[in-house]
């Protein structure tokens, strides 16, 4: 997954609108039947005040006109058109925060929207603050996507405090938006007091070592997230550590994505402590970390007693042939293991390692009833006596 890089900001709100599109949008409020002229997304004609909807969708769209008017924005389209759906999409917008401003003011008196999608709007933080306000009185959305819009700590600090507030968020996506250890203590104190939150994204932020001691302690005593992303940051060292022993304590995460960051064999280690007293975690992420095979060793401790886990993803990292065998002996010689899938993708693996696959197949179809009947290995790229051999995806069924 790739995210949006966009210039710093600068402006507040669309400045360069053409000025015969704001007046159209002014005509409109005065009741003249004029349509906009919409970009290649909203390219249709829209209808929005021409009564075919009820009181209430007039009554939102003109108060959403009245504020584009006093912002000086272009009204979206889309919104106009959403009438009661419960999804409203306007990703890749250029709202800025102007834009948000105006449709702030409409959001609070909207019933329908239980999804918004603002990603990529360059909202900053100044367009993050205005629509804040609108969600914590929101009875209604529950699943926000606010990446890629460089809220920084200030945007960070006005979202966490509003979400605090209104329970009835479920679903928060914050990444690519330049949040670093700063903000990490308003994300820490929104996993301890927001219990009703289900999943939460902060992938592709520049989340450190510190944040990771910050955001550990909170995990420890969150009581409802069960899904939370935090790959491609940097966490590493003392950091990473902290972080895993916050999973350690967790009752209730059921899907972690660690990849792409740098916890290398401490880390590793620390999560492998996790995992022998953790029963509630089902899949973890740890590809690209910079564990070594010492790492992968220390992390089949936890999966020798683990009962829970059932996907495991260590790709791309450098833990070679004798890490992959030591984990996958680690999960044969645990007779209550749930795993399903274990992937290697895009590490060396060698002969022994292949031997290890191969014995684990014939315990799994023996007659004496192997416990990892269902256990899939994916690999690439296997060495045996000199020979690469094509990608292959063992199914120990």
């Amino acid at each position: 997954m790739g995210v949006t890089m966009r210039a710093p900001c600068k402006r507040s709100g669309e400045k360069e609108v053409q000025e015969e599109e704001v007046a159209a949008a002014a005509g409109r409020l005065a009741g003249a039947p004029e349509a906009e002229e919409c970009s290649d997304v909203d390219s249709d004609s829209d209808r929005e005040m021409e009564g075919i909807r009820g009181p209430g969708g007039l009554v939102k769209d003109t108060l959403y006109l009245r504020s584009c008017q006093a912002h000086s924005v272009v009204p979206a389209s889309c919104f106009l058109r959403q009438g009661s759906t419960p999804e409203l999409n306007l990703r890749h917008h250029g709202l800025g925060p102007q834009g948000a401003r105006a449709l702030a003011s409409a959001l609070t008196s909207n019933p329908y929207v239980k999804r918004l999608d603002l990603r990529d709007n360059g909202l900053c933080g100044a367009g993050v603050e205005a629509l804040a306000g609108a969600l914590s009185k929101s009875s209604t959305i529950c699943d926000v996507d606010l990446s890629e819009n460089q809220m920084g700590v200030v945007g960070a600090q006005a979202i966490c405090a509003a979400l605090m507030v209104n329970p009835t968020m479920q679903k928060v996506q914050l990444a690519g938006n330049g949040l670093e250890e700063h903000a990490a203590q308003y994300l820490a104190e929104l996993l301890l007091a927001h219990t009703g939150l289900k999943s939460l994204d902060l992938s592709y932020n520049q989340l450190t070592d510190h944040a990771g001691e910050i955001l550990g302690p909170a995990l420890a005593e969150n009581t409802g997230l069960t899904e939370l992303n935090i790959s491609w940051n940097h966490l590493r060292g003392p950091g990473a550590v902290a972080f895993a022993r916050g999973l350690e304590a967790n009752i209730f995460l059921r899907v972690l994505d660690i990849s792409y960051n740098g916890f290398g064999d401490p880390g590793a280690a620390a999560v492998g402590e996790a995992l022998k007293t953790n029963n509630v975690l089902e899949e973890l992420n740890m590809s690209n970390n910079r564990i070594s095979a010492v790492g992968a060793l220390s992390l089949g401790l936890g999966l020798g007693v683990n009962q829970t886990l059932r996907i495991l993803v260590m790709s791309r990292n450098p833990m070679r042939g004798e890490g992959c065998f030591g984990v996958l002996k680690s999960v044969r010689d645990n007779p209550m293991s749930a795993l399903e899938l274990l992937d290697f993708s895009e590490i060396q693996v060698d002969r022994e390692f292949d031997d290890l696959a191969c014995s684990v197949k014939r315990l799994s179809l023996s007659d004496c009833g192997g416990w990892l009947p269902h256990l899939t290995l994916a690999t690439s790229t296997s060495r045996v006596l000199g020979l690469t051999m094509p990608y292959y995806h063992l199914s120990l069924q």
